[in-house]
């Protein structure tokens, strides 16, 4: 009987040790949770004494505090995306704006001559309709983002689009000195896609060479497959091969100083709607030749028709 009673006492005592480590242990468990939300760490929780149905309740809570963590990241890097975008935006706003207000200021001048009155209002009527542009471009990148751009999928005479704009831009290029080079097969199949919205591809291209290009100028158009494809070359010292992975983002710029050469909206426009009509893009660069490929599939519009 005494045999049992020390038994069931030292069974007692070995019992009222484990709950006090536990307890312990889970104090701890609490006490590095409440430091981790204090400080922020990276760490993780940790139990002093093992046990096995407690520890898979820490994987758990590990694992939802990495989440959070992840979470709060990507939260901080949207605030600062967005802040930098807020401040891009306003700069490309304000750079024609004030310059609209600075030549009506002068124009308040009765002695101006009539000449240079002329001269004054034909540079505000250009940069109003640059701030026109502008403001056209943010609205239809924030329609494209929140899916609120329709698209009518038919099929689209690539040839014939890029032709007419060609012609179009033509003199604008010779102007500018460009040496062109245009190889557009004939016979091609049309295109699955939105001809408003290949117009817009095009046009945004074919600004974008204009403004950063200079030398030479390449435009093709080809079958590769059951696509036809869309390449446009000019020759830039803008680029570096960072900036590369960057030309289709948001507000990118290769004018670090945001001269208002260029908004950065035109490239990011052209890789939405080529996405939306589900055809791939890419970006390269050279020996100083900056190219934009697009694939535009056939998918059968050349049987249907």
């Amino acid at each position: 009987m005494a045999v049992l009673c020390i038994i069931l006492l030292l069974l007692c005592v070995g019992l009222g040790w484990w709950v006090w480590t536990q307890r312990r242990s889970l104090r701890s468990a609490a006490a590095q949770m409440r430091q981790l939300e204090e400080t922020g760490s990276t760490a993780r929780v940790r139990l002093a004494v093992p046990n096995g149905a407690a520890e898979e309740l820490l994987q758990e809570v590990n694992r939802l505090l990495e989440a959070r963590r992840a979470d709060q990241a990507a939260w901080r890097e949207r605030e600062k995306s967005l802040r930098q975008q807020i401040s891009n935006i306003s700069h490309d706003l304000r750079t024609p704006l004030t310059s609209i207000l600075g030549y009506l200021q002068l124009l308040e001048d009765p002695n101006l001559p009539e000449e240079e009155r002329r001269e004054y209002l034909a540079v505000v009527e250009s940069r109003s309709k640059a701030l026109q542009s502008l403001i056209t471009s943010f609205y239809e990148l924030s329609r494209l983002e929140g899916g609120e751009y329709p698209l009518e999928r038919a099929p689209v005479n690539l040839h014939a689009s890029l032709s007419g704009l060609l012609a179009a831009f033509y003199s604008d290029f010779t102007d500018r000195g460009f040496d062109m080079a245009v190889e557009l097969e004939e016979g091609l199949p049309p295109v699955q896609g939105d001809e408003g919205a290949v117009l817009r591809v095009f046009t945004n291209l074919l600004r974008n060479a204009l403004d950063h290009g200079q030398g030479g100028m390449e435009v093709r158009l080809y079958r590769e497959g059951e696509s036809v494809v869309s390449l446009f070359r000019n020759q830039t010292d803008d680029l570096t091969q960072e900036d590369v992975p960057r030309v289709f983002d948001r507000f990118f710029t290769s004018d670090k100083m945001r001269t208002g050469r260029n908004t950065g909206l035109g490239l990011a426009i052209v890789k939405a709607l080529a996405d939306r009509m589900g055809c791939p893009v890419s970006a390269a660069l050279s020996d100083g030749w900056f190219e934009i490929k697009i694939t535009w599939p056939i998918q059968g519009w050349n049987k249907v028709n």
